[in-house]
């Protein structure tokens, strides 16, 4: 697995390069919110505690095209996510391979696979035991506006396959907690 996610970052970074010959490349970054279980649940928690599952990201992109483009990235996500008063943090790259197209004016939409390996995994004061896949695979799908050099997109993303881990020790001993992503991603980014 890590020969894969080390030869998709070469990859990136060989048609990033392509792209500064073409449309482009840059550098983002923003908020992460995951979700647990309903979001609308999730939401309602968010608002007595904004906090409780906020995470960041930051990245580079490369863009190849005008109005249909490809537009593969290389993220560094954390998210944190809180079950009964603990809190689970997690530590992963991120690699999605967008396809999208300029609609109207500064408007765009995209959707694509989100390759993501899990690099690290903490859950406040219990013992957990390793992730059962540390190479998984989503979809992104979003909307943007592109105003020259800056950018802003949202974009839901969500895992394609359960990927739990195992509490060791704990109150919650011996139950699993799905890891796979299930969060709204707000962007904002800076061609170069």
């Amino acid at each position: 697995m890590k020969k894969t996610v080390l030869l998709a970052a070469i990859a990136l970074m060989g048609i990033t390069a392509h792209a500064q010959k073409g449309s482009g490349f840059g550098i983002k970054g923003g908020l992460n919110y995951g979700a647990n279980g309903d979001y609308f649940e999730s939401t309602e928690q968010a608002y007595k505690d904004p906090k409780s599952n906020v995470g960041y990201h930051l990245g580079i992109f490369g863009q190849i095209g005008k109005k249909i483009y490809l537009r593969p990235e290389l993220v560094y996500t954390k998210t944190k996510s809180d079950y009964e008063n603990n809190s689970l943090d997690m530590s992963k790259l991120d690699l999605p391979v967008l396809l999208g197209i300029n609609i109207i004016g500064p408007l765009n939409v995209f959707a694509g696979p989100a390759f993501q390996y899990i690099l690290d995994t903490d859950y406040d004061g219990i013992t957990i035991g390793d992730v059962e896949n540390d190479f998984t695979v989503g979809l992104n799908i979003g909307a943007g506006l592109s105003f020259g050099k800056f950018g802003i997109d949202l974009r839901y993303e969500r895992g394609f396959s359960e990927n739990e881990v195992t509490v060791v020790d704990g109150v919650f001993s011996n139950d699993r907690i799905d890891t796979r992503p299930d969060q709204l991603i707000l962007s904002v980014a800076l061609k170069l």
